[in-house]
C-alpha cells in the first residue's frame, strides 16, 4: 500500500514550482531589457516594473543586481552553445572547425551585444567578490553555462592535437579559455568599430574595424597559436 504525501510536501512543491516560475519572468524580462539598453544603466527598480513587482520581491530571489547578471548571462550561454555546436558539426577538418566556431561565436556576439556586457560586467570583478556576492546555485548554473559552452571549443582542439594538425604542447582547456577571453575583448572592439592609431608621431587618428575583419583576425590568432610550428618559451 502507498502512503499519500503529507499535504505539506505538496504545497512546498508548488511554492517552489511558483518561485521558479517567479525567477525564470524576473530573468525573462531583464534579458528583454539588456538586449533593448545594455547593461551598465539597468537598475532593479526597472526590471521590477517589467515584471509587475516591488524591488523587495527581486531581492527576495536574488542577492542583487550582479547575481540577475549572471543568471541572465547563463541563457546567452546556452544559445552561444547551440551555435558552436552547430558550427562544430559542420565538418570533420579541425581547421575548418575552428574557422567554424570562431565565426559562430563572432556572429553571436555581434547580434547580441547584451552577451559582451554581461560577459564583461562579471570577468572585471576579482573572484572572490563573485564568490560573495552571487548564490551558490547561480555560481553553479554559470560555472556549469560556460564550462559546457568551452567544452565544444576544447573537445575541437583536442581532436585537432590528437590528430596531430594541432600542436600538443598546451592543454586544450587552458587554450579554449584563453581564445574565448581574447574573444571577448575583440568583440568589444567589434562593438565599438573604432580603431585607434597615429597619423604622425603625437597625432592620434580613428579609424573604422568591422566585424568581418575582427573575425579574420580571431581566426588568423586561433590557428597561429594551435599551429604545430609554435614553440614555447
Amino acid at each position: 500500500m502507498v502512503t499519500p504525501a503529507p499535504p505539506t510536501d505538496g504545497r512546498r512543491k508548488a511554492a517552489a514550482a511558483r518561485r521558479r516560475e517567479r525567477e525564470a519572468q524576473i530573468i525573462g524580462a531583464t534579458r528583454q531589457i539588456f538586449d533593448a539598453k545594455g547593461v551598465r544603466d539597468v537598475q532593479i527598480e526597472e526590471i521590477a516594473t517589467a515584471v509587475g513587482i516591488n524591488r523587495a520581491i527581486v531581492y527576495r530571489h536574488f542577492t542583487g543586481k550582479e547575481e540577475i547578471v549572471a543568471l541572465t548571462l547563463v541563457g546567452y550561454l546556452e544559445e552561444l552553445g547551440e551555435a558552436l555546436r552547430a558550427a562544430v558539426a559542420t565538418s570533420t577538418d579541425p581547421v575548418e572547425q575552428l574557422q567554424a566556431l570562431v565565426g559562430a561565436f563572432v556572429d553571436y556576439g555581434v547580434a547580441h551585444p547584451a552577451f559582451i556586457d554581461c560577459s564583461h560586467a562579471l570577468m572585471t570583478r576579482p573572484g572572490h567578490e563573485l564568490l560573495d556576492e552571487l548564490s551558490e546555485s547561480a555560481l553553479f548554473r554559470v560555472g556549469r553555462a560556460i564550462s559546457s559552452t568551452l567544452k565544444v571549443l576544447s573537445d575541437a582542439l583536442a581532436a585537432g592535437q590528437a590528430s596531430g594538425i594541432f600542436a600538443s604542447s598546451e592543454d586544450p582547456t587552458l587554450l579554449a579559455n584563453m581564445l574565448y577571453s581574447s574573444g571577448l575583448g575583440a568583440l568589444q572592439l567589434a562593438r565599438l568599430g573604432i580603431l585607434v592609431g597615429e597619423s604622425a608621431p603625437g597625432i592620434p587618428t580613428v579609424g573604422a574595424v568591422s566585424p568581418e575583419q575582427v573575425r579574420s583576425y580571431l581566426v588568423a590568432s586561433a590557428l597561429a597559436l594551435m599551429s604545430p610550428a609554435r614553440t614555447t618559451a
